[in-house]
């Protein structure tokens, strides 16, 4: 079993739902993400992906998130934008665009240079 790692950044504003403290307010975080990909077949090139159209793949994920109040985003509309649920929803999206062989791993999600989560399906 291979597994592929790529990091990605974006910006974006949100507030929380339901919560006692500044973070109810709105804010922003330079999130980083790390998203994971496994497989256990190389291509032809010895590759399980190439890690440019799999940062593509990515960024076109991210690109609907950056520079965005993430309350205002319909997936968000009864859903709190926590780091647990951005990085379940970054997981899913990705997951869901991935060519036929790949699997996803997981997505770590930074929002702060100290804090992460981490999101994967059991297996």
């Amino acid at each position: 079993m291979y597994e592929l790692t790529v990091e990605r950044r974006f910006s974006a504003a949100h507030h929380l739902r339901n919560y006692e403290g500044p973070c109810a307010r709105l804010h922003g975080h330079n999130y980083r993400v790390e998203i994971t990909v496994s497989g256990e077949v190389l291509d032809n090139r010895g590759m399980l992906v190439d890690f440019g159209p799999l940062k593509a793949l990515c960024d076109e994920v991210l690109e609907d998130l950056d520079h965005r109040c993430l309350n205002e985003l319909p997936v968000f509309a009864t859903t709190n934008v926590t780091a647990e649920n951005l990085a379940a929803h970054i997981f899913h999206q990705v997951a869901s665009r991935l060519p036929e062989g790949l699997r996803m791993g997981s997505v770590r999600l930074w929002e702060t240079d100290g804090s992460s989560v981490t999101y994967r399906e059991r297996t």
